[in-house]
């Protein structure tokens, strides 16, 4: 079988938003790969060790590809995604001098290539993320997430993905009631639990994540404590979530409202939606991690916390992205 691949060089800033737009659009696939300069600073406190020779992207600049049938009007597609890519500067978010192209390729020459990238990571003192297709022997004390990310977000290679795990790691103290909200393929959720979470409610509105996240969760052997739901946090705070096609009772859910944590890796833009969701999904003293925040969106997001009744307790950096970690005060402070 042959696909249309359509190629676009933008920029490390405008990724998940184009990348968004390529699944929107049913692309059968998305790739993505971003700056692999010797140049780049680099942590390797945790021993990552990094392959030469990498690529050469311009740093800051990335490469995304969709997979389309052979039945897509690629000029029709490319005409769709250009104004839509344009826009985006409306939001503060600069998608450089992009460029569009598309070819024709065989299934094989993509479907699976990508695979060789994706290697055991450390991404923490504690945490490694393994391809299921890969062998590797974990050290003292080193818990493992195996993860086979299909075609959702979240490899932990992602700077995003990264500093959340690493923030999450910092946070949890044991026994904690979650939500992660825009699972992703469900590596958060996972995180959380092997970091020693009671139990994690998954929330994601894309059924192509739920199904990944599910199928992640069923790997490690979680699918007794990390439940995943097609719904958002507002679904579930007023009463009814959406699983697969059926609606149900959220009260029948794996954790109890308020929560201990609410973890959310996703859009800036987006986060600012649902503030005041979370604020009324956490208990008193409960923690707020929001990632996915590139540096220009740094103070849009931190008012909107502290405007929502949050305190921000720290800010997390790795290279121009930002984790919040806010609490929700004691009703007497």
């Amino acid at each position: 079988m042959k696909w249309h691949e359509i190629t676009i060089s933008t920029t490390e800033q405008a990724i998940e938003m184009i990348s968004n737009f390529l699944h929107e659009m049913d692309a059968g696939g998305v790739s993505i790969e971003e700056s692999g300069t010797l140049n780049k600073e680099r942590d390797t406190s945790l021993g990552q060790w990094y392959e030469t020779p990498l690529n050469d992207i311009p740093e800051g600049q990335a490469v995304i590809k969709g997979y389309f049938t052979e039945s897509v009007d690629m000029n029709e597609l490319k005409m769709q995604i250009m104004p839509r890519i344009e826009q985006l500067k409306e939001f503060g978010i600069d998608p450089g001098s992009y460029e569009i192209s598309f070819r024709l390729v065989d299934e094989e020459d993509w479907a699976t290539a990508w695979k060789q990238y994706f290697k055991p990571i450390r991404v923490s003192e504690k945490l490694t993320i393994k391809p299921t297709w890969e062998e590797y022997e974990p050290a003292q004390g080193e818990s493992i997430i195996e993860l086979d990310p299909g075609m959702a977000f979240g490899t932990g290679t992602h700077p995003t993905t990264a500093l959340c795990l690493q923030t999450l790691e910092s946070v949890i103290k044991g026994d904690e009631e979650v939500i992660d909200v825009g699972t992703g393929s469900g590596i958060l959720a996972i995180g959380a639990m092997k970091l020693g979470a009671r139990r994690v409610l998954a929330l994601d509105l894309d059924p192509v994540a739920v199904s990944s996240a599910t199928e992640n969760v069923r790997l490690n052997g979680l699918q007794d404590d990390v439940e995943v739901l097609e719904s958002d946090l507002l679904g579930v705070l007023g009463g009814k979530v959406v699983h697969a096609v059926n609606e149900r009772d959220a009260r029948n859910t794996s954790v109890s409202l308020p929560v201990d944590l609410v973890v959310a890796n996703i859009l800036a833009e987006i986060i600012l939606l649902f503030i005041d969701d979370v604020f009324a999904a956490l208990k008193p003293n409960g923690v707020y991690i929001a990632s996915g925040i590139y540096k220009n969106k740094e103070t849009d997001v931190e008012e909107g916390l502290i405007r929502s009744g949050f305190v921000i307790v720290e800010k997390r950096r790795d290279e121009d992205w930002i984790a919040f970690v806010a609490r929700k005060p004691q009703v007497n402070e």
